[in-house]
Parts: structure tokens; sequence; C-alpha cells
């Protein structure tokens, strides 16, 4: 990984509030506007790279991220449904 990559990032959008990758898991954590945290597992470092390239980055996440990576919801906050 390159030393000049951000590993945490805020973001002035709707959908995202700030992102912090960990390049040795390939794990991306995003804070949603909602308050929620989720983690995506698997993702490479050139994903990384190009959401913050993004123009929009609920977009990027929304059509690259959540329907090809692993994730779950932050463990304290998780939801169940009624049985």
């Amino acid at each position: 990984m390159a030393d000049d990559l951000p590993l945490v990032r805020t973001f002035e959008s709707s959908a995202v509030r700030r992102v912090h990758y960990h390049p040795d898991e390939e794990m991306l954590d995003i804070w949603y506007a909602g308050g929620d945290r989720y983690s995506y597992f698997g993702v490479p470092e050139e994903v990384y790279r190009a959401l913050l390239d993004a123009e929009s980055a609920g977009q990027f996440v929304n059509f690259e991220i959540k329907p090809n990576y692993r994730y779950e919801l932050e463990p304290g906050r998780r939801r169940f449904r009624p049985d």
C-alpha cells in the first residue's frame, strides 16, 4: 500500500459520513448518515482508492461495494427481525 493513501476520510455526502480502511485485512468500515457502521470484507485497495475519487460516495458504495463484498453491521447495533 502506498504511504500517501489516507486510511480515514470524511465525506460531504448525504449518505456516507466517514470511512476507515484497514489495508492488512482489506476491511472497509463505513459510517452512514443514519449513524450505522458497516464493515465490508475483502475490499481491495484499488476499490478503496476508487471510492475516494468517486464523484458520489453514496452511489459508489451502492453500486460497487454493497453488492460485491460481504458485510456486517457493527456488532453492538445488530438488528434482529422478529420470527
